[in-house]
């Protein structure tokens, strides 16, 4: 009923008041609405068309607003978009966002809901329309989007603007890969959005790279989150392909955004869930950035209260860095899409800064003293990491064992210490290192030193499960000599059975620590001792 009265009052029915009006309560209605009817999909299209013929007049304020936000509404529903993604179409809903190349600033206050509200469209036409993704380029769309947002620095009342700008260019460099170069290389798009992402802060610079902390410092407004969360996402997309830095400027470009994203971790929300949000985006972005830029997150500290140090260096963001991964690991749940991106920006910082892996090893391995539980068991954040190392998700395993041997300056003998043998096979496999030695990466010399009660206990560790277990009495000692041939060969033939039915693949080691099938193991060592018997 609402949809045919809506109808009826675009087609002129009413007056520009009963149009308001009428627009008003349909949109009410369904302001929670995601799935549509679809008998009625004529009649949203036509409603479409008619919101379009009515926003391409001059028209007041009030009425642009409704029929937005009613075209926002119907724009959720991919079926009805075809009308609306014309050219004309699109330029109608750019010029009311103010999307243009002039450098006219945002003053008339009053307009601002109607930026919103078309900004609002055009996300929801861009994320659903293919055909709208592509107009987007011809258009231009991401620069005027840039010139927008320089419009709204400085100014007062431009929040939602803001974050709605920075949305619809997080959507346009997700789905557009010439629109992300665009940004990086043409747009100067780092550089905006980097500003944009510090104008959510209130940030007070001390030195070159260096933000005041405010330990006592009020949260972050609903909006401003928001629209730092935008920022941290649009950025993320820019800077996908940025492993090498070319030239001082980027490399200047990298460590003043790392700078802001230590005080973003150092900054929370107006609720947990959105503190978490805030500093999930914050580490997805610092995976991105060159690892050699990084080094902007542990600063000298110059404070001596209420700072947690190493070294003289400040690391109270890696501790904010430690702390999220831990309470990632509590979850229990999407690990590959919550836990891997901190797993493996940690690992690299590690690898890459000597400070930040030994504050890190300090609190995740520290020295062994009790030997009686396996790995696997207890509550410390070793135990939850040795319990990764055998996930059933491949890729969470893979970047906990590496973050653990990393933490072990890539020694097998310091790894196996901490984990035992067993839980760290797989790693070991993967690397070639079952026979042991070390990885490929240079650390300091500096040795660990093992803790007294490690020392006493370590003859009686098994090297399998990596604690001391209680004596077990062997089995074989009241066989006689045939029982025990008997359950041997009973044994052999279980394996051999299994073997031929292709249930397992008997394995052996080759002398570089990798693994080959076990025929090739044995053809290999009768060769070399052939070889060995001709030369004597």
């Amino acid at each position: 009923m609402e949809l045919e009265t809506a109808l009826e009052a675009v087609r002129g029915r009413g007056g520009a008041e009963g149009l308001e009006r009428v627009l008003g309560r349909y949109n009410e209605k369904n302001r929670a609405t995601f799935k549509f009817d679809p008998a009625d999909e004529d009649k949203r299209k036509k409603l479409c068309e008619g919101i379009l013929k009515i926003l391409e007049k001059d028209t007041k304020t009030s009425c642009q607003v409704a029929c937005l936000e009613a075209l926002r509404i119907l724009s959720r529903d991919k079926k009805v978009l075809v009308p609306v993604t014309t050219k004309e179409n699109m330029q109608i809903l750019m010029r009311l966002a103010k999307l243009d190349m002039t450098e006219d600033s945002l003053e008339d206050v009053s307009n601002f809901p109607v930026i919103v509200e078309a900004l609002k469209c055009l996300c929801n036409i861009v994320f659903n329309s293919a055909i709208a993704q592509k107009l987007s380029l011809e258009l231009n769309l991401a620069a005027m989007l840039c010139n927008l947002l320089k419009k709204c620095k400085d100014q007062q009342f431009v929040d939602d603007i803001k974050c709605f700008d920075l949305r619809l260019l997080f959507l346009l460099s997700l789905l557009h890969t010439e629109i992300r170069s665009q940004l990086h290389h043409e747009l100067q798009g780092l550089q905006v959005l980097t500003q944009a992402l510090e104008s959510s802060f209130s940030i007070r610079w001390t030195d070159k790279y260096k933000a005041a902390e405010e330990h006592d410092g009020s949260p972050l407004s609903l909006q401003e989150t928001d629209c730092a969360i935008e920022a941290l996402k649009a950025l993320f997309n820019v800077t996908l392909d940025s492993w090498n830095v070319h030239s001082e400027n980027e490399s200047h470009q990298f460590r003043y955004m790392a700078a802001i994203l230590r005080h973003c971790l150092l900054t929370v929300g107006p609720t947990e869930d959105k503190t978490e949000e805030l500093h999930s985006n914050a580490i997805n972005l610092l995976s991105n950035i060159p690892v050699s830029c990084l080094d902007v997150l542990i600063n000298p500290s110059t404070q001596e209260e209420t700072v947690l140090k190493y070294n003289g260096m400040n690391m109270d963001a890696i501790q904010v860095l430690l702390d999220f991964m831990e309470k990632r690991i509590d979850k229990g749940s999407s690990y590959r899409e919550g836990l891997t991106p901190v797993l493996s920006l940690l690992t690299e910082c590690c690898r890459a800064h000597r400070n930040i892996r030994k504050f890190i090893k300090a609190q995740v391995l520290p020295p062994l003293r009790d030997v009686s539980n396996r790995p696997e068991v207890g509550t410390t954040v070793r135990n939850k990491l040795v319990r990764l190392m055998t996930h059933v998700d491949l890729g969470v395993k893979q970047i906990a064992a590496e973050f653990l041997f990393v933490l072990c300056k890539e020694r097998v003998d310091n790894l196996l210490k901490y984990t035992g043998y067993g839980n760290a096979a797989g790693l070991l496999a993967a690397r070639g290192l079952l026979a042991g030695g070390r990885g490929d990466h240079w650390y300091s010399d500096d040795e660990d030193t093992d803790t007294e009660e490690y020392k006493s206990a370590k003859p009686n560790i098994n090297l399998i499960t990596g604690h001391v277990e209680e004596p077990m009495p062997n089995p074989m000692d009241e066989m006689t000599e045939e029982q025990k041939e008997y359950e041997a060969m009973k044994l052999v033939n279980m394996f051999d059975k299994l073997s031929r039915d292709e249930v397992i693949k008997p394995m052996g080691v080759r002398p570089d620590g990798t693994m080959t099938p076990l025929e090739e193991t044995i053809c290999q060592y009768q060769t070399n001792e052939q070889d060995s018997s001709d030369s004597d």
